[in-house]
């Protein structure tokens, strides 16, 4: 034998790690689980108590892992503050709070189908922030994606498009999804530091952003006392969406760009639909069904089509 060795074979952490499909899915069964989480927290704890405490309690875990880079990151994100306090401000407290007051006013099944909007929000942002060069499959997808979205805010009824008479929440819910869209782009300006750095400075400003809405929450009457399922909901949001889903989020939009990491997000319409009628009973009428085709149709033509490019300068 040479006395020359083989490269030690990648961990299966390592590989799970380097899997940018592996992390991106698993991101979007979470956050199709945070969609039922949220219809489960009505009326068992307050949508800006849900906000601001799943922040502060993911703070501590986020640090923890982000323990090794943290003291050589900081500097980097002090010089890029207010970028940092922006993304906090705009892709963790801005969605999750229009989110969960959106579940107040309508059901998860909505919730987990209208988040598909969020891939069409960031290709069209991609081309006209990042100059990137959109394919026509991925436009098409994209515009699938659209009129899905639209067959739910006007539950299939064509007067209420027409109209505009859509639910609130549902509206809400859109919104929410053009932030996280803006988020999503935003990634690619990050400070270069490493994505658990980034993630800790984000959800620091996202706790302290959104305690005035807790604040808001408790001077207008609204303050709910979490009971015991509202405390294991917190801790779900807190240790899932906020911390494990965000680490696997950055790291799949570092492997492969804003433009394919945006496009997984059609998962959890599927993810969110399935756990939506199972385990919350929630109806499945048949313009859930047309939407739910045209939305999780736009990840296989998107991802057909060539990846974003930046155009040439």
């Amino acid at each position: 034998m040479s006395g020359s060795s083989a490269p030690a074979p990648k961990t299966l952490w390592r590989a799970a790690w380097d899997n940018p499909v592996l992390l991106l899915s698993a991101t979007t069964l979470i956050w199709a689980a945070n969609s039922v989480a949220s219809r489960m927290a009505v009326g068992q704890i307050g949508p800006m108590t849900l906000t601001c405490g799943r922040w502060a309690l993911a703070l501590g875990p986020i640090a923890y892992a982000a323990r090794a880079t943290l003291r050589r990151d900081f500097e980097a994100m002090r010089r890029r503050w207010l970028y940092v306090a922006a993304m906090g401000a705009l892709g963790f407290t801005g969605f999750n709070a229009l989110f969960y007051v959106a579940a107040h006013r309508t059901g998860a099944l909505n919730l987990s189908i209208i988040q598909g909007s969020i891939p069409a929000f960031v290709l069209i942002g991609a081309r006209f922030v990042l100059g990137a060069e959109v394919g026509a499959l991925q436009a098409l997808g994209a515009l699938a994606t659209m009129v899905g979205v639209a067959a739910i805010a006007s539950q299939g009824d064509l007067s209420r498009l027409v109209g505009l008479a859509f639910n609130s929440g549902d509206l809400m819910v859109l919104i929410a999804c053009f932030l996280y869209a803006g988020y999503t782009i935003g990634l690619r300006y990050r400070p270069r530091v490493s994505g658990l750095g980034l993630l800790a400075g984000m959800a620091l400003a996202a706790f302290l952003t959104s305690t005035p809405l807790l604040g808001w929450e408790v001077a207008a009457g609204d303050f709910v006392w979490p009971t015991g399922e509202g405390l294991l909901l917190l801790l779900f949001t807190a240790l899932g969406p906020a911390f494990v889903s965000q680490v696997f989020y950055i790291r799949g939009v570092e492997l492969i760009g804003p433009g394919r990491a945006g496009v997984f997000v059609n998962l959890v319409p599927a993810f969110g639909a399935l756990m939506a009628v199972v385990l919350l009973g929630e109806p499945f009428a048949a313009y859930h069904v047309v939407a739910l085709v045209l939305v999780v149709g736009g990840i296989a033509l998107a991802q057909r089509g060539p990846s974003p490019r930046p155009a040439a300068r």
